[in-house]
């Protein structure tokens, strides 16, 4: 772990942004390459790493994001918290104006939210991750530019931490964008570049978010808990959701604590 952090320190956060959401957009290119060896997966297991998505995203929106965010803003009581509040709040409507904008399928296959499109169904479904992965970048990008503003509660740790634990939780979004392509009868090939692509938006994200607060500093706290309100929104509207269609909701709620678990150690041990 040593040897990551040492490297990403000596590059500009900026490009470590960069090279950081790149890495977590090729997690998910590796989630989406088993299309290559399986036609699908077994439910269970995939409501189990859709859980562990969803705990490592809950908890990254604590630990790395919310904490540090109410860490650094001045003042006390209630005035302490009051940036952390109306970025969390603004971050959720981010997405959720989003989600009633622009048409996009679920996971499921079965419902669509948005305005209606005859755009096709693969379309939708790699739209609506693509839209559920802005946060996660963004996420990663504010915390480096925290860093090249020279914050004190934003650390090159930390930022690895939190995109190590985005990079974990991005393997089953592979997943699950890629397989229900090919149950539909489309190619190894083109269920694969679906998926990938499904994340390409997150090195986007990221730069733009870590060049933001370079140049304007005194907004980090709330972009930090508008990244964290944005993770929130997506998980409760959803991810969890989507785990509780069959009949493996208990091994869905085990992912969870396990990858909220997993995320708690990873920031509080590392970052």
């Amino acid at each position: 772990m040593q040897p990551i952090i040492d490297y990403f320190s000596n590059i500009p956060p900026v490009l470590a942004a960069l090279y950081a959401t790149l890495i977590t957009w090729l997690v998910t290119a590796a989630g989406a390459s088993l299309v290559f060896f399986f036609k699908s997966m077994n439910r269970g297991l995939l409501d189990g790493m859709l859980g562990f998505t969803g705990g490592v995203m809950v908890a990254a929106s604590f630990w790395s994001l919310l904490a540090p965010a109410i860490e650094m803003s001045g003042g006390d009581g209630f005035q302490k918290v009051i940036p952390s509040m109306l970025g969390f709040m603004g971050g959720a409507l981010f997405v959720y104006m989003l989600d009633k904008t622009l048409p996009h399928l679920h996971i499921d296959f079965k419902e669509s939210e948005g305005p209606k499109s005859q755009w096709q169904r693969t379309t939708l479904l790699v739209l609506a991750i693509t839209l559920h992965n802005i946060p996660e970048g963004l996420a990663v990008g504010v915390l480096f530019g925290g860093v090249a503003a020279g914050v004190p509660e934003a650390t090159i740790a930390g930022a690895v931490t939190l995109a190590i634990g985005i990079g974990l939780q991005n393997f089953p979004e592979g997943i699950a964008v890629s397989m229900p392509l090919r149950r539909m009868g489309m190619s190894r090939k083109k269920s694969f570049i679906y998926g990938q692509a499904s994340a390409i938006v997150e090195p986007i994200a990221g730069v733009l978010g870590a060049t933001a607060v370079t140049f304007f500093t005194p907004i980090l706290p709330y972009a930090l808990a508008f990244a964290a309100g944005a993770m929130i929104f997506v998980v409760v509207e959803e991810v969890i959701p989507e785990t509780q269609l069959d009949k493996y909701t208990d091994i869905a709620t085990l992912g969870f604590i396990i990858g909220f678990t997993v995320m708690m150690a990873l920031d509080v041990g590392l970052g």
